[in-house]
């Protein structure tokens, strides 16, 4: 029982060691462009400033390096494809106490040749804000900031 034990124990660990997050486990993909995301809204701006925070995330990550697109290994690109405010909580009187703003997000990441390494869609990002003390804009920046860690998420550590 003990040999058996073992063996169990001895092939977890080295089972563990194959899974990384470096560029390794990205399928030899190091570096990335991410060209500004599409917006299929009436929400004006929200595309530059998704961009940004995922670049932005991209850089913290460090998983790939983010380069210009003729010299990237992969792109990823996105669109906005649903933005919305709803009524999320109520106070006593059934007033709307916090409202919930969400993004949906479609999103890619190709080889440069056109191999789709990763899709998702429909990602959602939501923010809620305090009606009273917030605005739409402090809930739709929480939106934004949620999404670019997802999508930077589902890019460099899913595979």
């Amino acid at each position: 029982m003990r040999t058996v034990c073992a063996i169990c124990v001895t092939l977890f660990v080295a089972g563990c060691g194959v899974y990384s997050f470096s560029s390794s486990s990205l399928g030899g993909v190091k570096t990335v462009a991410v060209p500004q995301f599409e917006n299929k809204t009436m929400e004006y701006g929200i595309e530059g400033d998704l961009t940004a925070k995922v670049i932005d995330q991209l850089i913290t990550d460090n998983a790939l390096k983010v380069v210009a697109l003729a010299d990237a290994d992969a792109v990823l690109r996105g669109e906005i494809v649903k933005y919305e405010r709803v009524a999320y909580t109520y106070d006593k009187s059934d007033n709307v106490s916090e409202y919930k703003v969400n993004i949906y997000v479609n999103f890619t990441l190709a080889r440069k040749g056109g191999k789709s390494l990763l899709e998702k869609n429909n990602m959602l990002g939501f923010g809620v804000y305090n009606a009273a003390e917030q605005t739409e804009d402090d809930g739709k920046q929480a939106a934004v900031d949620k999404l670019a860690r997802d999508i930077v998420d589902e890019t460099t550590k899913t595979w």
